[in-house]
């Protein structure tokens, strides 16, 4: 006699109270859990790619410097320019570009920065081009 005879040909229970589990969360239960967690979040970093911040030549510089003074003698008006400056990235070294339309509230020039109307900040240290509409 088998180990088992006494229960093989007992009928399959089914709970009177529960309902029974899906095939999608029944195989959720035997799947293999992330050991390393946060990796995949960390591969996905250090494949981010980010740019170099441009060293403006003296002659960019000083056409920079042209048209920050064209804003400040036209502020009242304040003037709508394009605008491509480097944004800093947070986690990893170097950055990338960003180019906006916008309006120019003030030239801040003890924190070296353009407020824009909308009062967003442009560090003058991270422009690379303005261009006036």
């Amino acid at each position: 006699m088998n180990k088992y005879n006494d229960i093989i040909n007992l009928p399959h229970h089914v709970s009177k109270t529960r309902l029974p589990m899906t095939l999608y969360n029944r195989a959720a239960q035997f799947a293999p859990f992330a050991a390393l967690t946060g990796y995949d979040d960390a591969i996905e970093e250090a494949g981010r790619i980010t740019s170099k911040k441009i060293e403006l030549d003296e002659e960019l510089k000083i056409i920079l410097n042209e048209n920050i003074k064209i804003i400040n003698d036209n502020i009242k008006e304040k003037p709508k320019a394009i605008i491509t400056y480097f944004v800093p990235d947070n986690k990893k070294i170097g950055g990338s570009y960003k180019t906006i339309n916008c309006n120019i509230k003030r030239i801040d020039d003890i924190n070296k920065c353009i407020i824009l109307t909308d009062n967003k900040k442009i560090p003058i240290d991270n422009l690379l081009n303005i261009v006036f509409e």
